[in-house]
């Protein structure tokens, strides 16, 4: 099986068994509490049955403080292995233009943990909602996973919490700001200017010279932020002129 088919397979047969209660924020950076159970992959050859064991990989991920960006934009995140990555970018091409709010994702690799447990993964599913429950606890989620590759198990959970996110919040308050607009399928997607780039990037790149100008940015981020939209060249002139005028 080629890889992508095999990145495929896995993306179909992840299940998200317990959804997070709320959303991520549009105002605040969120943090979600994840756990991926998965069949140990080493139980077939040893001869055991597949519900005598279960591998529990917990974590978090932090999403910053919301903005809205591309499903191609979203590619570009840290801390997942490359299959993981060209999960997204499967995933990305389902709604090829819908707006999406993520935002430099962070994955906190210092928060994972990984344990064996001798129960079957449906028994421990129920054991960890029930506890997620009682803790009351509105931004964790039970994913069933495929443990060769877990992680892209936790993309497909990550797109589907971008996905419903910005459909459930983000997007009616940009939809009255004009910057998500509706094409003649009825699908939203994101408005742009004449030269083709999101009206949201635009806007964020003149904050970012604003605070920049005041001296409350460093020169690197704002460089870095006109990088990430391929838009320096564009931009050039008036970054360099600031350093003219000292």
């Amino acid at each position: 099986m080629k890889m992508d088919e095999k990145i495929k397979y896995v993306i179909e047969h992840t299940k998200i068994l317990k959804q997070p209660k709320k959303l991520l924020s549009t105002f605040n950076s969120t943090t979600v509490h994840y756990y991926i159970l998965t069949e140990p992959m080493y139980l077939e050859f040893e001869g055991k049955s597949p519900e005598s064991e279960t591998v529990v990989r917990e974590g978090r991920i932090t999403w910053e403080k919301p903005k809205l960006l591309t499903p191609s934009y979203m590619l570009r995140v840290e801390g997942f292995s490359e299959e993981a990555r060209k999960a997204f970018e499967i995933l990305a091409t389902e709604n090829s233009d819908l707006a999406l709010i993520l935002y430099r994702l962070k994955f906190k690799r210092d928060s994972e943990k990984m344990e064996i447990v001798s129960n079957s993964l449906i028994s421990v599913a129920k054991k960890l909602s029930s506890e997620i429950d009682e803790r009351k606890d509105p931004f964790s989620a039970v994913i069933k996973g495929i443990d060769e590759f877990w992680d892209v198990s936790l993309s497909k959970f990550v797109h589907e919490i971008i996905t419903r996110s910005a459909r459930d919040s983000q997007m009616p308050d940009y939809s009255r700001r004009s910057i998500i607009g509706v094409n003649n399928e009825g699908f939203p997607v994101i408005s742009k200017d004449s030269s083709g780039i999101p009206v949201m990037a635009r806007i964020e790149i003149e904050n970012l010279f604003k605070l920049f100008e005041k001296g409350e940015v460093e020169p690197s981020m704002l460089k870095k932020e006109l990088d990430r939209w391929g838009l320096f060249e564009a931009y050039q002139d008036r970054f360099l002129s600031f350093f003219k005028k000292r």
